[in-house]
C-alpha cells in the first residue's frame, strides 16, 4: 500500500472540516460561553454528537443555505434540544465562528510539502467567505477551492465530488489521478467508495474513537488507506519516492 498508494496520482483533494481544521475544538470553544451562561454542562464527546445530529439534518433540510445559516440553524436546535434559550447575538456568533477554528498543528507543514508534489484542492461543505478564513491558517495557495457554496449541495451528495473532478478536469487532471484526503468516513470516504475514487481516510479521532461531530456512516466504508495524521500522510509519500 505504501509504495502504491501516490501511483499515477498528479492530485489530492482534501476535506478540511476535521481533516485540515481542528473543527471539533473550534466548535466547543464557539459554544462555550452560551453554555456557561445558560449553566449547560455537557460533556465535549455528548455535545459533538448532538452536534452531528443537528448539523446533518439542517444540511438535508436546507442544502441550498450557506454554512454561516447552517450554524446559526444548527445552534437553534441545539438550544431547542437542551431546553435552554438562546439570543440571536449568540446565533450570529456562532454562525461567524469558523474562521477562528484552529489548525490541527500538522496541517500547515504538511500542505506546504505535498505541494511540491500534487496539484492541490479543497472539497468542503463550507461557504468561500468562511474559508478564506481559514485559508490564512493553512498558508498554501489551493489550485482549486469547491465549496458546498459552489454546488448548491452538502456532501455526502455525489454532485459535490462530480463538481470537483469538472474542476479539476479543466487543470488537465484526469479522475483518475486524484487521491481524495478526509476524516469523516459519511461525508467522504462512503462517497468515494461509491465513485470509486482512491482515498485517505485521516483518522483525527484514533484516540477517542466514535464519530465526534460527524454522524457515523451509513454502511461500512473502506478507505485506500488509513494514516491518524497529516504527518503521516506525509511519511508515507516520502517512503514511496524513496523505494
Amino acid at each position: 500500500m505504501t509504495t502504491e498508494l501516490f501511483d499515477g496520482i498528479t492530485a489530492l483533494s482534501f476535506d478540511c472540516y476535521g481533516t485540515l481544521i481542528d473543527w471539533e475544538t473550534g466548535i466547543v470553544e464557539s459554544l462555550a460561553p452560551w453554555m456557561e451562561r445558560q449553566g449547560i454542562e455537557l460533556d465535549r464527546e455528548a455535545l459533538l454528537q448532538l452536534f452531528s445530529a443537528c448539523e446533518n439534518a439542517q444540511e438535508r433540510e436546507h442544502p441550498a443555505h450557506l454554512y454561516p445559516v447552517i450554524l446559526r440553524g444548527v445552534m437553534r436546535r441545539l438550544a431547542e434540544e437542551l431546553g435552554h434559550d438562546v439570543t440571536d447575538e449568540e446565533v450570529e456568533a456562532f454562525g461567524a465562528s469558523v474562521a477562528s477554528w484552529p489548525a490541527f498543528p500538522d496541517s500547515a507543514e504538511a500542505l506546504a510539502y505535498l505541494a511540491q508534489h500534487f496539484k492541490l484542492a479543497i472539497l468542503s461543505n463550507i461557504d468561500n467567505a468562511s474559508f478564506a478564513g481559514s485559508a490564512e491558517r493553512l498558508g498554501v495557495d489551493w489550485d482549486l477551492v469547491v465549496t458546498a457554496e459552489d454546488i448548491g449541495s452538502y456532501k455526502p451528495e455525489l454532485r459535490n465530488f462530480e463538481h470537483l473532478f469538472i474542476a479539476y478536469s479543466s487543470l488537465d487532471v484526469a479522475r483518475s489521478q486524484i487521491l481524495h484526503v478526509a476524516q469523516s468516513l459519511f461525508h467522504d470516504i462512503e462517497p468515494a467508495n461509491t465513485l470509486h475514487l482512491p482515498c485517505v481516510w485521516v483518522d483525527r479521532r484514533h484516540e477517542t474513537g466514535g464519530f465526534g461531530a460527524t454522524v457515523p456512516p451509513v454502511g461500512d466504508p473502506q478507505p485506500t488507506a488509513r494514516v491518524t495524521s497529516l504527518a503521516e500522510l506525509v511519511e508515507l509519500h516520502r517512503a514511496g519516492s524513496s523505494g
